[in-house]
C-alpha cells in the first residue's frame, strides 16, 4: 500500500496550508538530491513535492480526502493516460480532462453539486425573505409589539399555487417521463458517474399543461400586501435579526413557507449612548454643586432617579448606577448606566457673585481670613 500524503509530510489530516508548506520545506531540506546522502533521497523528495501540491490545492485535497489515497492514485493515472504532457506524477492536474472527463462534474457529484441540486417533484421549502424595522431606544428597553407592513409573494388563490387553471389539460412530460428529473451518465476515470437534475422542461412537476394561470402567469405566486405583528423582546440591539417562522415565500409543490428575517434598527437617543447592555449619559452640574456636593435628578429609561454628587467632584468624573442600563436580552438583569458629570461655568455674574468668587480665589491655597458664613454665601450666590 502506498504511503498516505499526510504521512509523507508528517502532518495531521486537519493541518492548515501553512503547516503543510512548512512540513514540505523541512522535507525538501532533508531529501533534496543535491544535499542529501540518502540513496533514496530523490524518490522521497518527489513524493514530498507531490504530497504538497495535492494537499495545498483545495479541490484536489477535498477529492483526496473523499476518495482515499489508493483511489485517488488510480484516478490520477487514468486521467493522465490519454492527456498531454505535464499531467503526470509530478503534480499536474490528475483530473486533466482525458477522455472528455470534466473534473467539475465529479466534484459536484461528491460535494453536493449537479444532481443533488435537483429536487424533482418533491416538496421544497420556500425562500426566506428579509426586511428592516426601526424602533426607538425606549421600545428596545421595554420590549413592544410593532405592526409591520410588507409586500411579499403568496400562493395564488386562483390556481392554488399550481400555475395552471384546474380545467387545464395535462400530459406527462416527455423529457423526464413524469419523473421531474433527468439523469445523465458519464464515464469517468473512476467508472460511470450518474448525475441527476431537475427537468428543465417541466421544472420538476413531471407534467405539462396546455394553459397557464392568467393571474400569476404560471408562477403559482402573486405579490400581496401583508400586515404582521412583530414581538420585540426587551434588550434587542441595533443590527440584530428576528426570525418569524413560515412568514416567508411559499414553498413549491406543497412545501412549507420560508421564514421572514427582520433586521432591527434602533434609533439614536438624545440623552443616552448605548454600548451593549450599558448606557452612558452626560449630566450638567453647577460649579457650587461640584464644590460643595449635592443630590441631583438624573434621567433613566425607567424614569428620573436621584444621584449624590460628592463635594469636590471634578468635571468629567463618571458615576456608575448599577442595573440602570438596558435589559439583558433573554437573560436576567440589566446593564449599568454611566453618568459623566460636566461642570458648567457661569458665563455672567452679578456683583454679589463676583465678590464671593474673588474672596474664594484669594482664599485658595492661602491662610486668608474670610468673613463668617462666607462659603454658605458663595454657595447660595451661585
Amino acid at each position: 500500500m502506498s504511503q498516505d500524503f499526510y504521512e509523507i509530510l508528517g502532518v495531521s489530516r486537519d493541518a492548515s496550508e501553512d503547516e503543510i508548506q512548512e512540513a514540505y520545506r523541512e522535507k525538501a531540506r532533508e531529501y533534496h538530491p543535491d544535499v542529501s546522502d540518502d540513496p533514496n533521497a530523490e524518490e522521497k523528495f518527489k513524493k514530498a513535492k507531490k504530497a504538497k501540491e495535492v494537499l495545498t490545492d483545495d479541490e484536489k485535497r477535498q477529492m483526496y480526502d473523499q476518495m482515499g489515497h489508493e483511489r485517488f492514485e488510480q484516478a490520477e493515472k487514468r486521467g493522465g493516460a490519454g492527456g498531454g504532457a505535464g499531467r503526470g506524477g509530478m503534480g499536474g492536474d490528475p483530473f486533466g480532462g482525458a477522455g472528455g472527463f470534466d473534473m467539475q462534474d465529479i466534484f459536484d457529484q461528491f460535494f453536493g453539486g449537479g444532481g443533488r441540486r435537483g429536487g424533482g417533484n418533491r416538496p421544497q421549502q420556500g425562500q426566506d425573505l428579509q426586511t428592516r424595522l426601526e424602533i426607538d431606544l425606549e421600545e428596545a428597553y421595554t420590549g413592544t409589539t410593532k405592526q409591520l407592513n410588507i409586500t411579499r409573494p403568496e400562493t395564488c388563490d386562483d390556481c392554488d399555487g399550481k400555475g395552471h387553471p384546474p380545467s387545464a389539460d395535462s400530459q406527462t412530460c416527455p423529457e423526464c417521463n413524469g419523473q421531474g428529473q433527468t439523469t445523465r451518465v458519464q464515464q469517468t476515470p473512476m467508472g460511470r458517474v450518474q448525475q441527476t437534475a431537475t427537468c428543465r422542461r417541466c421544472e420538476g412537476d413531471g407534467t405539462l399543461y396546455d394553459e397557464t394561470c392568467s393571474t400569476c402567469r404560471g408562477s403559482g405566486t402573486v405579490q400581496n400586501d401583508a400586515s404582521l405583528e412583530v414581538e420585540i423582546p426587551p434588550g434587542i440591539e441595533n443590527g440584530q435579526t428576528l426570525r418569524m417562522e413560515r412568514e416567508g415565500a411559499p414553498g413549491e409543490r406543497g412545501g412549507p413557507n420560508g421564514d421572514l428575517l427582520i433586521q432591527l434598527s434602533v434609533r439614536d437617543h438624545p440623552d443616552f449612548d448605548r454600548e451593549g447592555d450599558d448606557l452612558s449619559h452626560q449630566h450638567a452640574i453647577s460649579f457650587p454643586q461640584a464644590v460643595f456636593g449635592d443630590t441631583v435628578s438624573v434621567p433613566t429609561l425607567d424614569g428620573d432617579i436621584e444621584m449624590d454628587i460628592p463635594a469636590g467632584t471634578q468635571s468629567g468624573e463618571v458615576f456608575r448606577l448599577e442595573g440602570k442600563g438596558m435589559p439583558r436580552l433573554r437573560r436576567r438583569g440589566n446593564g449599568d448606566l454611566y453618568v459623566q458629570v460636566q461642570v458648567v461655568t457661569p458665563d455672567s455674574l452679578n456683583e454679589e457673585q463676583r465678590e464671593a468668587l474673588e474672596q474664594f480665589a484669594e482664599a485658595g491655597g492661602e491662610e486668608v481670613d474670610v468673613e463668617e458664613g462666607f462659603f454658605e454665601k458663595l454657595k447660595n450666590s451661585l
